[in-house]
């Protein structure tokens, strides 16, 4: 009988507090809802606008009437019509000095500058025999004729010498770079080469200094320590290949 009672005892506790717990969640939603915006009355906005954008409208800045402009609207009428388009004119012809020329269907045509058809004024012989004729053409032709200046061949002169002919020099090595020809024996070889191949700005220019200088035998300059006969990495296949063609 006992346990009976506690039993019972324990299905009433679980049931009010079940009951406590939807008590709290809904005193908790009623909480939440009151805190919420009320939603405006005007069915223009959605829900979480404001009529903020009315107000901008209501106290945007006037803007102001361009200097100058009538805004009085005309009647309609065909004197009002004219009177506005007499205005125009002649504001017109007083900032342009040319009076413009009003649409009607009663105006003349314009005026034809050259009436002539299918053929220009310059083929057109008509046209032409007015502005010229055959004694001016002889005469225009006699007059071209005068300042003719016949000028006689002269010899052409002799090319002076500038040094060693390196194309004449590739032509008669056929070696390829690289290839020891010419002993040589320096010290500081590759800084002599280095300082000495800097200065110039195209190979060719420094092969014919090296020519000159008593290559390919010697080399007093330190130009081609490898021996090979070409200085400062100057390449004779070009020359070779182009007289081969």
């Amino acid at each position: 009988m006992v346990v009976g009672l506690r039993g019972n005892q324990k299905s009433t506790g679980s049931v009010t507090l079940m009951f406590s717990r939807i008590f709290i969640g809904l005193t908790s939603v009623a909480s939440l809802a009151a805190c919420q915006p009320t939603p405006p009355d005007d069915v223009r906005f959605g829900t979480g606008f404001d009529q903020a954008f009315d107000s901008q409208i209501v106290n945007r800045p006037t803007i102001p009437e361009p200097a100058g402009v009538i805004a009085t609207p005309l009647d309609g009428s065909a004197e009002a019509t004219a009177a506005e388009t007499t205005a125009l004119l002649s504001a017109t012809a007083n900032n342009s000095g040319v009076v413009p020329v009003e649409a009607n269907p009663a105006n003349p045509a314009p005026p034809v500058v050259d009436a002539a058809s299918g053929i220009s004024r310059e083929n057109n012989f008509d046209a032409v025999s007015d502005q010229r004729s055959i004694e001016s053409d002889a005469a225009r032709i006699a007059a071209n004729r005068a300042q003719y200046q016949v000028i006689q061949p002269e010899a052409l002169p002799e090319r002076e010498s500038t040094g060693p002919n390196i194309v004449a020099y590739a032509l008669q090595t056929s070696h390829p770079v690289g290839t020891e020809i010419y002993k040589r024996f320096s010290l500081n070889a590759a800084a002599k080469y280095n300082r000495i191949c800097s200065q110039y700005r195209h190979q060719d220019q420094a092969q014919i200094d090296f020519l000159a200088a008593g290559g390919p035998e010697r080399d007093r300059l330190g130009m081609d320590p490898d021996g090979d006969g070409y200085a400062c990495t100057w390449d004779p296949s070009p020359y070779r290949n182009g007289s081969s063609g």
